[in-house]
């Protein structure tokens, strides 16, 4: 279900972004913008700009701009709807629903649902400190070389043997048993008892992106079976969508240089207890193609770490398909695999971090890993080789990696380069066509461009005015985006963070933010003016491209003759 455009408006509207900043980074008053080091880059002196008056940052180092709904996305790693549902919670507000533009969501069950997982982890924490058998627990957690420090970090837990250890704490409350069993924590039979669904087992709490606990991981203590037993798929739960340690990991590295994603609870706890804090676990699940964008999202660098065996390399094959689509330039996909019979909960026990990250640093690069697989499945078999290799090139977005794979192709046929293997096996390119700019937006000093710039950076002055007919006649590049900005500020907007939030998505938003930080060198108190200078220039442009259209012309109507009269006169008035 979408989320009406007009409740983001008024999110825009009443965030200062100055405010939601300086929570997170300080910032400091500079004449009438504060500024700060960017936090989206290493920098020594201050180059991240807000602006109060447009509700705006923008980064004169890095690039980096946007409104409060951009920071938020990019400062906590979250995704549009998230930095939505985060900015409303803030104002203490619902994010509300459109009808009918996708599957219906109870916004009120999924709250409540988040509190019930919320306190089953602080019961089952508590239970760690408090239960009678506890002591076997701590044992365990000692055996396994966890500090308390790690186990707190991860709010690791304890469900204690038996039937409704969870589930009896709500017995007088018929609602919260129910949505229990939503969430998965209760099971019922075919004879419609309930009982709990972990007992006895070392529990790991699933958190999302913003920290919310979503699910569980429950590790059996003894040699029951299942080993792991996992919560099942939930309206807040969808395990290809999340991963094990991603929040915790951001917690501690905001922007971190490399993430290691390995399959287990236990290794990702193992290895941080080690120091090697940046590993997340993929749920039991192949790696997903949402998985990685998440991975992605968070760093330039992922390495997969598998077992060296058979299915580790058949589990990396399919890891390595699922990325091929998703990698933009700078991004770097690795792979690790780790001697037959270990895991990385093992292996960093035996090594110690220094010599596992060592051999994490030394992890195959896609595209050895790539022809080396090829290789080992067809052999001598090169018109094979070459076909599978060409149809997994095709997919690449990252047209570096896919030069340096063609190339690297082209030598193992014996072909003269990239080029020749092209003509020769009728590789697709997938260069993506880059919109034409407008023409108008180009040079430095052209009225529409000024119009354009003014409008966006001080939306007040299209309020109120009258609509300008002649405009969408003019044939001029770039026009179009101006009689759009009209139409939007006729009616009220409050500054240019809440206009150009009504672009996001369109092809034209990358140009208008660049406008917002333009110097157009007009002061403040010629800005009415000079915009209605710049209105009157492209009304006399019609004008001209009118009568030169009528002027040419051979055979006149009755109207364009008086017409013709009239735009004489006004030239020669």
């Amino acid at each position: 279900m979408a989320i009406p455009r007009d409740f983001i408006n008024e999110l825009v509207a009443r965030i200062d972004i100055v405010d939601l900043i300086d929570a997170k980074v300080p910032l400091k008053k500079a004449g009438k913008n504060h500024s700060a080091c960017c936090p989206f880059h290493s920098e020594k002196s201050p180059s991240f700009t807000v602006s109060r008056d447009k509700q705006f940052y923008h980064c004169f180092g890095c690039g980096a701009h946007g409104n409060v709904i951009d920071f938020v996305m990019e400062y906590d790693r979250l995704d549009f709807i998230d930095a939505i549902e985060d900015l409303a919670g803030q104002l203490g507000v619902e994010v509300p629903r459109e009808q009918g533009t996708g599957p219906k969501r109870d916004e009120g069950l999924s709250r409540d649902l988040y509190q019930l997982m919320e306190e089953a982890s602080l019961y089952f924490q508590s239970q760690l400190r408090q239960h009678n058998d506890k002591q076997k627990v701590l044992d365990y957690l000692t055996h396994r070389g966890l500090s308390n420090e790690v186990v707190e970090h991860f709010n690791i837990g304890f469900a204690p043997d038996g039937w409704n250890g969870l589930l009896g704490r709500y017995r007088q409350n018929q609602d919260a048993q129910d949505k229990l069993l939503t969430a998965g924590m209760v099971i019922e039979n075919d004879n419609g008892k309930r009982y709990d669904r972990f007992r006895d087992r070392l529990m790991f709490p699933i958190r999302d992106r913003r920290g919310r606990v979503i699910g569980f991981g429950g590790r059996v203590l003894g040699d029951g079976t299942p080993k792991y037993l996992n919560s099942p798929e939930t309206p807040i739960f969808h395990k290809g969508n999340e991963l094990y340690g991603l929040y915790e990991l951001k917690q501690r590295h905001r922007d971190p240089k490399q993430v290691l994603i390995v399959e287990g609870y236990m290794d990702v706890v193992a290895l941080a207890q080690f120091g090697v804090d940046y590993a997340v676990a993929s749920l039991g699940t192949s790696t997903t193609a949402e998985q990685f964008q998440l991975l992605l999202r968070s760093a330039k660098e992922v390495i997969c770490c598998y077992d060296g065996d058979k299915a580790g390399v058949e589990a990396a094959w399919r890891a390595l398909e699922t990325a091929l689509p998703l990698l933009k330039p700078g991004n770097q996909v690795k792979f690790m695999f780790l001697p037959e019979g270990e895991d990385p909960d093992t292996m960093v026990r035996q090594v110690g971090k220094e010599v596992f990250e060592n051999q994490v640093n030394d992890a195959q690069e896609l595209p050895e890993f790539l022809f080396e697989t090829l290789a080992k499945r067809y052999g001598s078999d090169k018109g094979t080789l070459a076909k599978q290799a060409i149809t997994l090139t095709e997919k690449i977005q990252d047209t570096v990696l896919q030069s340096l794979l063609l190339e690297n192709l082209a030598y193992k046929l014996g072909m003269n380069g990239a080029e020749e293997l092209k003509r020769k096996l009728g590789f697709s390119s997938k260069e993506q066509v880059k919109p034409l700019q407008n023409k108008a937006l180009k040079g430095r000093g052209t009225p529409l461009r000024l119009a354009i710039a003014l409008l966006v950076q001080h939306p007040s002055l299209g309020e109120g005015l009258p609509e300008q007919p002649a405009l969408k006649h003019l044939k001029m590049a770039g026009i179009e985006l101006l009689i759009l900005l009209l139409d939007e500020t006729r009616v009220k907007v409050k500054h240019s963070a809440q206009l150009l939030e009504q672009f996001r998505g369109d092809k034209q938003l990358s140009t208008l933010k660049k406008l917002t930080q333009w110097d157009h060198q007009v002061a403040d108190e010629n800005l009415q003016q000079e915009f209605r200078k710049t209105l009157i220039w492209l009304n006399n442009q019609y004008i001209e491209q009118r009568y030169q259209e009528l002027s040419l012309k051979q055979n006149h109507t009755k109207e364009e003759r008086i017409q013709l009269t009239k735009l004489i006169s006004v030239i020669k008035g």
